[in-house]
């Protein structure tokens, strides 16, 4: 079940990060994603704003008692695109100035191109960590009414805001299910002599295929049960339907946000005044005396 946990799945504690509002836990999750991604500057600017950015989340973690361990297993399924990233901006051709090896086909390496790969994957980890922070400490039906109460004004414009939210809510609620399935679709197709890891390309694409196929016939044979059982319920869409948790927020939430809000405006701040900071050119030349090309 090691790909179980890929999104954070809920853990039922009853930490202050579990009872707060899930639309202000959904705030703060698009809010810090928006600022990790906006710019700072050189380098130096970045790695120290991420880096604040980074012990943010990372008590924020303690303190929901996130499991570090699932964590750590989300960011395993990634370094194939870790790499991906390392071979591409690694190598930047006439793009960097700060040499390291020069190949004689043309290619070279630069400390540019390295800090620039280190900047995109710490960019990623946190928007990992984030995630997981949102589905390991709220229920995926809290996730739908705060969804729901975000979509309330396109109702004016006849906006199915209901079943958007109720789709989005069900997709998250059977990643872990069809991960576990696929988990125990693998295991019994092993059993039966199916090797995944050994042999060239086509001969892994068949292997494959005894793993998907299944696996699509319990996603048509699930989402079928699904729409039967909403059926019996008289479940409804398109009429007004009351809510068994009505959301309140508390003077935690409040202080919640004013947290956030502060974190967000350091980050907006650093951002805005990048420019006055000495530049990563001299930061370089003085600490390590790197040749410029």
């Amino acid at each position: 079940m090691a790909n179980s946990n890929i999104l954070g799945k809920y853990s039922p504690y009853n930490t202050i990060i579990h009872r707060l509002d899930p639309r202000f836990k959904l705030f703060s999750l698009i809010l810090l994603m928006v600022v990790t991604f906006l710019p700072y500057g050189n380098y130096t600017n970045r790695f120290i704003v991420l880096g604040f950015l980074t012990i943010i989340i990372a008590l924020i973690m303690i303190i929901g008692r996130v499991s570090f361990k699932s964590f750590f297993k989300s960011l395993s399924s990634m370094w194939v695109m870790f790499i991906f990233l390392l071979i591409f901006m690694f190598f930047l051709p006439n793009e960097g100035k700060y040499l390291i090896h020069q190949f004689e086909n043309g290619y070279a390496l630069y400390y540019d191109g390295l800090l620039n790969v280190g900047h995109v994957i710490l960019r990623l980890i946190l928007m990992v960590a984030l995630t997981i922070i949102l589905t390991s400490t709220t229920l995926p039906m809290d996730i739908t009414y705060a969804l729901e109460w975000y979509l309330t004004p396109l109702r004016v414009v006849k906006f199915p805001t209901q079943i958007v939210s109720l789709t989005i809510s069900l997709a998250l609620r059977f990643i872990p299910t069809l991960l576990n399935e696929s988990n125990r679709i693998m295991n019994a197709q092993k059993s039966r002599g199916v090797d995944y890891n050994r042999g060239f390309l086509m001969s892994k694409i068949r292997s494959i295929t005894t793993l998907i196929i299944p696996l699509l016939v319990s996603c048509f044979s699930r989402s079928d049960e699904l729409a039967i059982a909403m059926e019996a319920r008289g479940y409804d869409p398109y009429k007004k339907r009351s809510h068994y948790k009505t959301l309140h927020f508390t003077y935690r939430d409040l202080l919640a946000i004013i947290f956030i809000l502060l974190v967000a405006g350091i980050m907006i701040t650093a951002s805005c005044f990048a420019s006055y900071v000495p530049g990563f050119d001299d930061f370089l030349n003085s600490i390590f005396n790197i040749p410029t090309i």
